[in-house]
């Protein structure tokens, strides 16, 4: 049985700073702080042979992002402007209140945006407010603001968020009250 999404995990040549940019700017907090190395189990199920690596777990809400910093074996930098259409990680998305204050703050940390967050009657819906950001790697996080809380995809049907019902979990299945994600 899957229960749902655990985290996202990404590669950095620099975990401090990164690490430093999702603690400080988008509110993560450190919840596990390892390193490995000669361990030929994370071996066996990386892939990889002689791996090193130091490792940092972070929650913010209901979810986990696992940053590592391999320094065995010899990673290959990414391209910090990969495209999204490109195969594999194309984002993540954080769930904000304001994103007009959200996409402010995080410019003036340094983030860049690929565009300001459209506004709502160019959604689709009009029930969300998106936009996509680049953190120091060029990873890219999507911000969005769900403007009415009854689509099926906002946290507050899971039960978590501003205004939520912790009793309401429901997930809903029927294509009826399911709409397309705009993000």
């Amino acid at each position: 049985m899957i229960n749902g999404v655990h985290h996202v995990a990404l590669s950095t040549g620099d975990l401090d700073r990164l690490v430093a940019f999702y603690t400080e700017h988008l509110g993560f907090e450190v919840v596990m702080d390892t390193a490995w190395s000669d361990r030929p189990a994370i071996d066996d199920i990386l892939g990889l042979k002689g791996t090193a690596a130091r490792q940092k777990m972070l929650r913010a809400g209901n979810a986990y992002v696992e940053v590592f910093e391999f320094s065995a074996p010899e990673p290959e930098p990414g391209d910090p402007k990969r495209p999204v259409c490109n195969h594999g990680y194309t984002h993540f998305c954080l769930d904000v209140t304001d994103i007009d204050a959200e996409y402010e703050r995080l410019s003036a940390a340094g983030m860049t945006f690929h565009c300001p967050p459209a506004p709502s009657n160019r959604m689709g819906s009009g029930k969300l407010r998106a936009t996509y950001g680049r953190d120091p790697d060029g990873n890219v996080i999507e911000l969005q603001e769900v403007l009415d809380p009854s689509i099926p995809f906002s946290l507050q049907q899971l039960g978590v968020g501003p205004g939520a019902d912790p009793g309401n979990r429901t997930i809903r299945t029927d294509p009826e009250e399911t709409e397309q994600h705009d993000g």
